[in-house]
């Protein structure tokens, strides 16, 4: 593990000075606008998701407005990002639940989190550490689950075991930040097919090239 733990800490100082201004690249201004968003991008591309949240958030930019949309109106806002029907479902009856239980703010504990509708862990990963700084975990999405593999630092397939694994080897002040480096990197540098291992900061410290 000793190995693990001086790999991730390289990889992650490399990371940082990489990806210095590293961020969500989902469009919002709102708490309520990031989870929102956040349930959009489940199976769908940030960028599909951003062509699709202002007219979404122009018609119920808060949680107060959402609880009194007509479903099907959101469905249409929506289709475009797929299993359209799940997610306004999620998003108006996490509405609810919100103005209902928490006065319209968002929960800032992991566990009020998924309590909301269609919120599991990842995303409430993402919101908390985007919203509030909050370091509630590493959320792992499928350029996380497969860099982590790359890395070496994780030999999990599954998404809560992998996290188990990086969070246990970086501390909890690193990530948020970890998290967001590691999404843009398997974006543009190490996708799937065809990682750009020359062009790569992490060239002699990935498993893929030692």
């Amino acid at each position: 593990m000793r190995g693990r733990e001086k790999r991730a800490a390289e990889i992650a100082r490399r990371l940082d000075l990489f990806y210095p201004d590293a961020r969500c690249e989902l469009d919002f201004d709102s708490p309520w606008q990031l989870l929102a968003a956040t349930v959009l991008s489940a199976q769908c591309t940030d960028v599909r998701v951003n062509r699709v949240t202002p007219e979404l958030f122009r018609r119920w930019p808060t949680p107060e407005a959402m609880t009194q949309a007509d479903i099907a109106e959101i469905e249409e806002v929506i289709h475009s990002t797929g299993f359209f029907r799940n997610k306004a479902r999620a998003l108006r009856d996490g509405a609810r639940v919100l103005v209902a239980d928490h006065g319209g703010e968002l929960p800032r504990t992991l566990e009020g989190m998924v309590a909301l509708p269609g919120v599991g862990r990842k995303t409430a990963k993402v919101v908390l550490g985007e919203a509030f700084n909050i370091p509630a975990g590493i959320a792992v999405d499928t350029h996380v689950k497969r860099l982590a593999r790359r890395f070496g630092l994780s030999d999990e397939t599954d998404p809560d075991r992998i996290a188990g694994d990086l969070e246990g080897l970086l501390p909890d002040d690193k990530w948020v930040g970890f998290s967001l480096r590691v999404v843009l990197h398997g974006r543009r540098v190490c996708p799937a097919r065809k990682p750009q291992c020359d062009d790569c900061v992490i060239e002699g410290v990935c498993l893929q090239r030692l």
